[in-house]
């Protein structure tokens, strides 16, 4: 099929003049609309306008300019089957489609957005013609994406814009139309006072690129964002230097950035397979919090990703690569002297998230099943020490306050059943992804004396409450001196009574932090 006829009615204008004038030289007419007509007109452009086809001028403020049979009927019409009643109503056939929608995305997204800006930002025309085209693909070729306008080119350059490149193009185009539908279901039921989970969800996802694998080698991988990702995200960051990251580097590294985000002070967090392995807050800025985030746990340290809610120095930096291997080092800005200094090691991957809202916005978590999707409210409750209940005859130090809630804060990002013993800010020993608490306390105290950290007068924070007080006792006799946890236990009053009989400060969060 070597197209006749070529209709462009574009948002993104990006190369369209150059595509368009190529067409032209090719001997193709050009059909055009509104602002696209005007930009091809300055341009030299013998295009014709909609209008000129139709017969009817463009009404509503634009709403209704394409929505005619003579431009539905130049698409959909089959060619051979519907030559005579196109020719008994004159309508001429189009053969090829160039339009991208109203950018509805990108106008919702901006600050101020009124619900009347979004809604003439729906485009009703421009989906029609895709979908229209998109359905006639053995006549007509449909473009939506300005990277397509090289290889369309060049298929009609030689002659032909072959069935199976028009198949591809139709596929896209259904996608966009697709995509572009659900973010508008998006924001309407966003709108909605309920704000209840929608009876069908619609998930729009951009592929950013394909993986040298899954979680395994044998598995293949690939990594979708969000459209219009936020800053200070794993999907907004950019990768300054290094290999490509895999599926397990993009999981860890989100693991420990989002960790990292609950800090307000200069603090580093240390990931190795979905765990932090080492976490840290210090004054003296984020160099001395990773060398305490490294104390807790060297040995998984190793090839481990490490986030930090604070420019990536160059001392940091030259720190991390003399001491240790790393995958991944993510920060929300990386100055010019650490990234000269990390191509020194040029495997090392460094990504710079960009800064984050000081507010996490509200959004859904997904677990993908057999055959479905759990869909779930992203965990963003925490407590400050204000929120905290004292549920012992000893009331925990000021001292202990800060470290429970550095703990909490930790122990909500550790796989359940998940314990952290800390100090000072700093974590001693962290136990994760147990079937027992017990063992996961354990776990913690024996991390904890292999780098010969000091358990005695640590916190301890539980991601759940305890079903039985043994692992009070077992954390009163390791040195452990006060407890968060949060509560609701049938044997609530046997534990805070096993916490008082060893003198320790236990408080209640009501709040529980799973994480499988």
């Amino acid at each position: 099929m070597k197209p006749q006829r070529a209709l462009l009615s574009v948002s993104d204008k990006t190369g369209l003049v150059d595509f368009a004038r190529a067409l032209a030289g090719l001997g193709i007419e050009l059909v055009s609309t509104g602002g696209t007509h005007k930009l091809l007109k300055d341009a030299g452009l013998p295009a014709r306008e909609v209008a000129d086809v139709t017969g009817f001028p463009e009404i509503m403020d634009g709403r209704v300019k394409t929505l005619h049979p003579k431009i539905h009927g130049g698409i959909l019409g089959r060619r051979g089957t519907d030559d005579s009643v196109m020719r008994h109503h004159g309508i001429a056939p189009i053969d090829l489609i160039v339009v991208n929608l109203y950018p509805f995305a990108q106008t919702i997204a901006r600050s101020g957005c009124t619900r009347d800006e979004a809604v003439e930002n729906i485009d009703i025309g421009g989906p029609a013609m895709v979908r229209a085209a998109a359905k006639n693909h053995a006549h007509v070729a449909v473009v939506v994406d300005p990277a397509d306008y090289g290889r369309v080119l060049e298929a009609v350059k030689a002659g032909t814009l072959a069935q199976p490149l028009r198949n591809e193009l139709a596929a896209k185009a259904f996608a966009h139309t697709a995509a572009y539908d659900a973010r508008v279901a998006q924001y309407l039921h966003g709108d909605l006072p309920t704000a209840a989970f929608p009876p069908t969800l619609n998930l729009v996802l951009d592929k950013r690129m394909d993986l040298r694998y899954g979680e395994n080698p044998h598995q293949r991988g690939a990594f979708y964002a969000e459209g219009l990702t936020p800053p200070g995200t794993i999907s907004a960051s950019k990768q300054l230097q290094g290999k490509e990251l895999s599926y397990n580097n993009i999981a860890d590294a989100d693991a420990a950035l989002e960790c990292v985000k609950q800090y307000s002070k200069p603090a580093c967090v240390i990931v190795k397979h979905a765990n932090p392995c080492g976490v840290a807050v210090s004054l003296d800025g984020i160099g001395r919090a990773y060398d305490l985030a490294y104390q807790t746990d060297p040995t998984s340290a190793f090839g481990g990703i490490i986030a930090f809610n604070r420019e990536l120095d160059s001392a940091t930096l030259q720190a991390i690569i003399d001491r240790q291997f790393v995958e991944v080092i993510v920060a929300p800005s990386i100055s010019a002297q650490a990234a000269a200094a990390a191509a020194s090691k040029p495997n090392v991957r460094l990504l710079q998230c960009g800064a984050w809202p000081e507010e996490t916005p509200a959004s859904f978590d997904y677990k993908r099943i057999g055959g479905g999707l759990l869909v779930q409210d992203a965990d963003l409750a925490m407590v400050d020490a204000s929120l905290l209940k004292v549920v012992t005859k000893v009331a925990p130090t000021q001292a202990q306050l800060h470290d429970m809630v550095f703990a909490w804060k930790v122990v909500k990002f550790v796989k359940s059943n998940a314990i952290v013993y800390a100090r000072d800010r700093q974590t001693i020993g962290v136990g994760a992804g147990q079937m027992s608490r017990v063992y996961s306390a354990r776990i913690a105290g024996i991390k904890a004396a292999d780098v010969k950290l000091e358990v005695r007068g640590s916190v301890m924070a539980s991601d759940a409450f305890f079903p039985f007080r043994d692992t009070i006792d077992g954390a009163a006799a390791a040195g452990v001196t006060a407890i968060i946890q949060p509560g609701g236990s049938m044997r609530d009053s046997e534990v805070i009574a096993a916490a008082d009989e060893h003198g320790l400060a236990m408080v209640f969060t009501g709040i529980r932090h799973f994480r499988h």
